[in-house]
């Protein structure tokens, strides 16, 4: 990603909050970590952001009462729950603030950046939702027809053909993390369901073989990055 995307987190839990810190910046974040919530509420007041991640059980103020100010500023901004409440109540309360996730602890750090990503998508999907045709070089991809074409020449794609494509549109010029797609469109990152992306990714590339000024590519241990010249319209 050109322009790291900003992470407010805040986690009491000295250790949790470092692990958790420290992955998120290797994932190609910008992380910020506050202890409670008083000193997040303070950086938000003067940073920009993209996403939070709060604990619900800090000191100075919890979780629940950093989300309501925060949506009092600003009504857009996915927020995430970390907690180790599992009661029903307390989930229904932190998604009746304005919730867009909750994860109960012990989580994987895996898990995390899933619905972290997951969550994003969504927001750039609602930001974009009028434009569902890229440009693609010489190419145009209509990802609700699921049609490419060139010129006269229209390609009728399958179901998982485009919806490939079509996140690797919105990551064009950006690394498509592998785990990422393979749970968005096939749900499960077993090795049948990889093998089954590769063979994906290798129609794709035949049919955008037309165009030498595109070019999907792979990224070791990381995944794909669509090369094009221009962005999505």
């Amino acid at each position: 990603m050109d322009e790291k995307l900003r992470i407010l987190l805040c986690e009491d839990d000295e250790n949790l909050g470092m692990l958790l810190s420290e992955y998120l910046q290797a994932k190609g974040y910008a992380a910020e970590l506050y202890p409670d919530g008083d000193a997040g509420f303070k950086a938000f007041q003067k940073n920009k952001y993209d996403i939070c991640v709060f604990d619900v059980m800090m000191p100075k103020k919890d979780g629940f009462t950093l989300a309501q100010e925060v949506r009092a500023v600003n009504t857009e901004i996915p927020i995430i729950f970390l907690t180790a409440k599992t009661l029903k109540e307390d989930i229904l309360e932190g998604f009746k603030i304005g919730a867009d996730d909750y994860i109960t602890k012990p989580f994987s750090m895996e898990e995390l950046t899933f619905r972290i990503e997951a969550i994003l998508r969504r927001v750039r999907g609602k930001k974009n939702k009028e434009s569902s045709v890229y440009k693609l070089g010489k190419f145009t991809f209509d990802s609700q027809k699921q049609i490419l074409s060139l010129g006269e020449k229209q390609t009728k794609l399958t179901t998982k053909e485009s919806e490939l494509l079509s996140l690797l549109c919105a990551h064009a010029n950006e690394i498509l993390q592998r785990d990422f797609a393979l749970k968005t469109i096939w749900i499960d990152d077993n090795y049948f369901n990889a093998r089954s992306m590769d063979v994906y990714i290798t129609k794709l590339r035949k049919h955008l073989r037309e165009d030498n000024s595109i070019e999907i590519i792979n990224i070791h241990g990381k995944g794909y990055k669509l090369i094009t010249p221009e962005k999505e319209v």
